[in-house]
């Protein structure tokens, strides 16, 4: 995410400076989420955050470390509001919570805290619900629906009920492959529409908060425009080999969590590579993945497990994209 000086921040920004600055380029896009699918999504957020920072201080207390040092920088609330966003706005309080534990007990400070972590925390989070809850993972309610919010309230607290599951649909992603699994060729796409211009709209809200972000000089080009680029590319080559079997590029792009994994995601500078090219490699590995996962995998969704494959591969990465010494050839 950020410019590699010492170690990898820049040196006129605290990690604390750093951390606010995303959390307000994350505005836009929660904006419109929270508009189009309700006060659900400032449940989440809200548990989430609780969650990240009891579960920080604990931890903290437990290693004999500062804790106004630490829990204060704000990466726990950061990685906390990138798990909660990815969830349903229809999820029940106790997913949040195991979510959020994953991302900040095993997947931060199992590994020694920030600076140390292998794994992107938010998507280690992310893939354990996932795996864990595919049916409660991949319900999501109809956009703009205008759920009070007591009924929010209940479904947070209670969980989703019967009554209400005509609210529910699958994503364009899991509905368009599920109709083509079972080999139907013509696909009523009415039922995902609005969800899709939904997703669309929340896209370009996290679009503006990526452009914040880079003009800010907090995250670079490389990550960003390689894995968009990527992407296009390769859902590109396959729609235009079989524009039925096969969603149009655009699609891929501003669905799902794609814009929100471009600026947010795979910029993490901790668990990413350090180098230009590396970056580049990096940006393009994740892109393929994500479309392979997506496509022929059995998850509607691939971000997390393409995140989280490709920081296994960041060392090999970094190792042979380093820039040449001067005067060594």
């Amino acid at each position: 995410m950020f410019n590699q000086q010492s170690p990898f921040i820049q040196k006129t920004s605290s990690v604390t400076q750093v951390m606010l600055l995303v959390m307000l380029a994350l505005i836009p896009g929660i904006l419109v989420y929270v508009y189009y699918f309700g006060f659900g999504v400032l449940f989440n957020l809200s548990a989430a955050i609780i969650t990240a920072l009891v579960s920080e201080f604990i931890i903290l207390k437990m290693r004999g470390l500062s804790v106004k040092n630490y829990i204060t920088d704000g990466s726990a609330i950061v990685a906390a509001s990138l798990l909660a966003i990815s969830i349903p706005s229809i999820a029940p309080w106790w997913i949040i919570v195991i979510g959020t534990l994953f991302t900040i007990v095993i997947a931060k400070h199992l590994y020694g805290g920030l600076g140390s972590n292998l794994f992107n925390p938010a998507m280690v989070g992310y893939a354990a619900l996932l795996i864990s809850f595919p049916a409660i993972m991949t319900k999501w309610p109809q956009p703009i629906e205008y759920l009070s919010i007591h009924e929010h309230l209940n479904i947070f607290l209670y969980g989703l009920k019967e009554k209400v599951d005509g609210f529910t649909s699958a994503t364009p992603l899991d509905f368009i492959k599920t109709q083509l699994f079972l080999g139907n060729k013509v696909i009523d796409t009415s039922s995902y529409q609005s969800y899709a211009d939904a997703t669309k709209i929340i896209g370009i809200g996290y679009l503006l908060g990526g452009i914040f972000l880079w003009y800010k000089k907090i995250i670079t080009w490389h990550l960003p425009i390689t894995f968009i680029i990527s992407l296009f590319v390769i859902a590109s080559i396959f729609w235009l080999i079989d524009p039925i079997q096969f969603q149009n590029p655009m699609t891929h792009i501003l669905s799902g969590g794609s814009l929100l994994c471009a600026f947010f995601i795979i910029t993490d500078p901790v668990s990413g590579p350090t180098t230009p090219k590396g970056k580049i490699i990096f940006a393009l590995g994740v892109a393929v993945l994500v479309y392979l996962i997506r496509v022929f995998g059995g998850y509607p969704e691939g971000i997390a497990f393409a995140v989280i494959f490709m920081n296994i591969c960041v060392p090999l990465i970094d190792k042979y994209s380093q820039p040449k010494v001067f005067g060594h050839d």
